[in-house]
């Protein structure tokens, strides 16, 4: 037993089980005698739920996992590039991919047996936002051991991927086990690079106002690609709600055929019930009236048994005062003689 398969197993685990399972590896490794796994055992920290359903996902479906990675470095790059075509498609991407996950993690929650409310699910988005932002946090969430959610980034300067003219980014926070103290180290801008310099010696910009007013317009350029990439991210979100409404319809329709089925075969059963109570009910009647004729028998031979005895009594009584009557005209007779 190591660390790293005890952590696997616990982060693969339901909330609710988390716990339990951890005190009885940490005592498992005190018993082998490494007290000091068992104190990094206890350290590991219960997931919340929403980052459960993260490392659900991640655990469920790798190869999402894998497209999702790829994805942020598609957009690292497109936005070092300053290629806005390049943005707007890797965004729209990015916004059908990350709700699609999202709601599939809320899927395997709920085939586990818990429920993923709308916050819980807004938390495994902004951990896919993070873990696009950032290849430290998509790494961490690769993993599939988060033990609370990852922070999502707050537009791309926030997300690390080097604004002009930005200060740098910030990592995402919130991951487990990490994310403390320090910052990030600043990215190299767009007008930072030697290229992008001497780009703008050929063409005669001027040294000065030239980047702000290239900054100006690159981010004119990205909010009109995130306004369009928002709608169609709504277009896509609408499509994919209609194909998981039609889906569920389907399946509620499969749900209904089969609950015809069970009342189906629960009527007949019921039915089989019904005739056998009424027979039972039947024979019950007719022995409750085979009772009482026995008990009526019963009574009338107890009564001819009292009469009898009576009339063998008053026989008994007869026939002693019969023999006494005998008896006294015996004595009569022999005094007479």
């Amino acid at each position: 037993m190591d660390l790293d398969s005890v952590a696997d197993e616990l982060y693969g685990l339901r909330p609710a089980q988390f716990t339990a399972v951890r005190a009885q590896r940490a005592s498992q490794a005190r018993t082998a005698g490494d007290r000091g796994l068992a104190e990094r055992i206890g350290a590991l920290r219960r997931p919340t739920l929403a980052a459960w359903a993260s490392n659900l996902l991640v655990r469920a479906r790798p190869e999402e996992v894998r497209s999702l990675v790829a994805l942020g470095d598609g957009l690292r790059r497109a936005h070092q590039e300053l290629d806005g075509a390049g943005l707007r498609e890797l965004g729209r991407r990015q916004h059908v991919l990350v709700a699609a996950l999202a709601r599939e993690a809320q899927r395997l929650a709920a085939e586990a047996g818990e429920a993923v409310g709308d916050a819980a699910r807004e938390q495994v988005e902004a951990t896919l936002h993070a873990a696009l932002a950032d290849p430290d946090a998509a790494e961490e969430w690769a993993a599939g051991r988060l033990s609370k959610a990852l922070s999502a980034p707050v537009g791309f300067a926030a997300a690390g991927f080097g604004m002009p003219g930005a200060p740098g980014g910030a990592p995402a926070s919130g991951r487990a086990g990490g994310g403390e103290g320090g910052t990030a180290p600043r990215r190299r801008t767009a007008t930072d690079r030697p290229e992008a310099a001497t780009a703008a010696g050929r063409r005669g910009a001027p040294a000065g106002p030239a980047p702000r007013e290239e900054e100006r317009r690159t981010r004119q350029e990205e909010l009109r690609a995130r306004e369009e990439e928002r709608l169609r991210a709504e277009g896509a979100r609408a499509e994919e709600a209609a194909a998981l409404a039609r889906r569920e319809a389907e399946a509620r329709e499969g749900d209904a055929a089969a609950a015809r089925e069970e009342l189906r075969v629960a009527d007949r059963r019921v039915r089989d019930a019904d005739s056998e109570v009424a027979e039972l009910t039947a024979r019950l009647e007719e022995a409750r009236e085979r009772r009482e004729a026995e008990r009526g028998a019963v009574r009338r031979a107890r009564e001819r048994v009292r009469n009898a005895g009576q009339a063998a009594e008053r026989a008994g009584t007869q026939a002693r005062e019969a023999a006494e009557r005998a008896r006294r005209a015996k004595r009569t007779a022999e005094r007479l003689r």
